[in-house]
């Protein structure tokens, strides 16, 4: 986006459908945003309530497309930039953002569009992106997404703080969606509806037990929908945004790409639908073929780095085997992104956002990728990486803090402590496995016992399904802390403590096992990491 798509500006019209709009609310002005605009329904019109000022008049035809898949993103300063994102499956015009705060209307701003054209169906997607700037730190705001036809939506958002506070953050990966997608035939004859996206009920339920946490920002760890797999891949994505925009809306969501986003068709390494939907911090060394899929932000002390692991790993996992593909470019941004966090005395944790894992005590699924061991872990341990959260294994595991690695054909990490209640980052990297994002597919039922793990080391010839063939190794897993064979769903919140100068910083850690329609929640287990403050 140029400097000029990214200013703002103030329209009288605009003014007018924010009050309106905003004059619902039944709660005294002050008020935290979330809970007037809940009360009151500002960010959804209904027929009955909708201003007529909300839209510009509909065409003839009444085919005016409606804001689908409304969710933020935060920008490369995640305290003063925000993006706000919608789609349609037509062009539209005069794509905007109207921003403010319970007090009433600030200003507003242009979208751009992206798009891609589906290599499936021959569609094309219109992605819309807003690009909110100026916005002070730590702060509330409410916002109303619009087209020219389209009834406003609306969702509101807090801005990430200045410097060292508290603040929470929530991770998981690999789910799919609640909904059906092709028809079946019965040994009978019968025809059923049936999920074609390896989605469950399930992916629904962890959505609003986020919600239930109501953090800051959500890392989602790859293998967002399985569009891939589906039988219409834009109805896919469609239903992917229409549940997760009950969150993604009000905070925002920020992915790494998964092998499951490699769509056949869908640009020259398979990306392209993952690349229009999200709108996310630039980094250096990416292309128009790489972009977006590596990115880093910061929010307090914490820097998180988004990586995406197709590059270099040996399993064939998605529509194309596409390892390699940046050419060292996403490893020389990585170290100098690690570099400059590890050099950074405002910056007390490193988190990095993957998708597949350099550890897994799962059977007969996955398991760890010799690729990651080779080109990421000697990387995390120079630069003193604090915590992985990862998905591709559908369960819930941890590690030990690990450091170094053994000599031998798998680099087994080697742990360097074993306390599984109260972790010190300084002495290794905390790898989590959170994969119960919603899959139809569990592999909480598979765990060696007692642990072990296999690990992919390289690929042979394709195999009658068309993917390379892995080859595995078998290795012990003295890495191996914790494991949750009795529930397959849940995420994990993590409370960020800033500490006090010239003490420890923490991470209260919480993963919860998701138990039920609307959220519900069960914890499973907490722990703690922690650390010396940097400064």
């Amino acid at each position: 986006m140029t400097d000029e798509q990214n200013a703002g500006f103030h329209d009288p019209s605009d003014a007018a459908v924010f009050g309106a709009r905003l004059g619902r609310r039944q709660v005294v002005a002050g008020a935290a945003a979330t809970a007037a605009a809940t009360m009151t329904g500002f960010f959804t019109a209904s027929a009955a309530s909708a201003d007529p000022a909300t839209s510009t008049p509909r065409d003839q035809q009444g085919v005016t497309p409606p804001v689908s898949g409304l969710h933020t993103q935060f920008g490369s300063d995640a305290r003063h930039e925000v993006v706000v994102s919608w789609h349609t499956l037509e062009p539209v015009h005069e794509a905007r953002v109207l921003l403010g705060t319970t007090y009433g209307y600030r200003r507003s701003f242009r979208a751009v569009t992206r798009t891609y054209v589906d290599g499936k169906s021959g569609s094309t997607v219109y992605a819309h992106h807003a690009r909110l700037t100026g916005l002070q730190d730590d702060s509330e705001y409410l916002y109303l997404a619009t087209h020219a036809g389209a009834d406003a939506e609306g969702g509101s958002f807090r801005t990430a703080p200045h410097g060292r506070a508290a603040f929470t953050f929530t991770s998981f990966g690999d789910q799919g969606t609640p909904t059906v997608g092709k028809k079946v035939t019965n040994a009978d004859g019968t025809t059923v509806m049936a999920n074609d996206n390896l989605g469950s009920f399930a992916a629904g339920d962890t959505t609003l037990g986020v919600e239930r946490v109501q953090p800051l920002f959500h890392l989602f760890n790859g293998d967002l929908c399985y569009a891939n797999l589906a039988t219409d891949r834009i109805r896919t994505w469609w239903d992917f945004w229409a549940n997760n925009s009950r969150s993604a809306r009000h905070r925002p969501w920020m992915p790494s790409p998964g092998n499951h986003e490699n769509e056949l068709g869908n640009g020259p390494i398979g990306y392209a639908a993952y690349q229009t939907f999200f709108e996310l911090p630039a980094a250096t060394g990416q292309t128009d073929t790489t972009r977006g899929l590596w990115y880093a932000f910061t929010v307090g002390s914490v820097r998180v780095i988004s990586i995406a692991n197709d590059d270099v790993c040996y399993q064939d996992g998605g529509d194309s085997y596409v390892r390699g593909y940046s050419h060292g470019a996403q490893k020389r941004w990585l170290e100098s992104a690690l570099r400059d966090a590890a050099h950074d005395v405002a910056v007390d944790w490193i988190v990095i956002c993957m998708h597949q894992v350099a550890i897994s005590t799962a059977d007969q699924f996955n398991g760890a990728d010799l690729g990651i061991r080779e080109e990421w872990l000697p990387l995390f341990d120079r630069y003193g990486v604090d915590l992985v959260v990862c998905g591709h294994e559908h369960h819930y595991e941890r590690s030990h803090p690990i450091r170094g690695r053994r000599d031998n054909r798998t680099r087994t990490p080697i742990p360097r402590a074993t306390d599984t209640e109260v972790v010190d980052t300084t002495r290794g990297t905390v790898h989590m496995v959170i994969g119960g994002g919603g899959t139809s597919a569990p592999s909480n039922q598979l765990f060696f016992d007692p642990p072990a793990c296999r690990v992919i080391t390289g690929v042979g010839a394709k195999g009658s399904n068309g993917k390379r063939t892995p080859v595995y190794v078998h290795e012990d897993a003295p890495w191996s802390a914790v494991r949750n064979p009795a529930h397959s769903y849940g995420f994990a919140a993590f409370d960020v403590d800033p500490g006090h100068h010239g003490g420890k910083t923490s991470i209260t850690v919480t993963y919860y096992d998701v138990t039920g329609v609307g959220g519900q929640l069960t914890p499973y287990e907490s722990f703690r990491l922690e650390r010396p403050r940097r400064h």
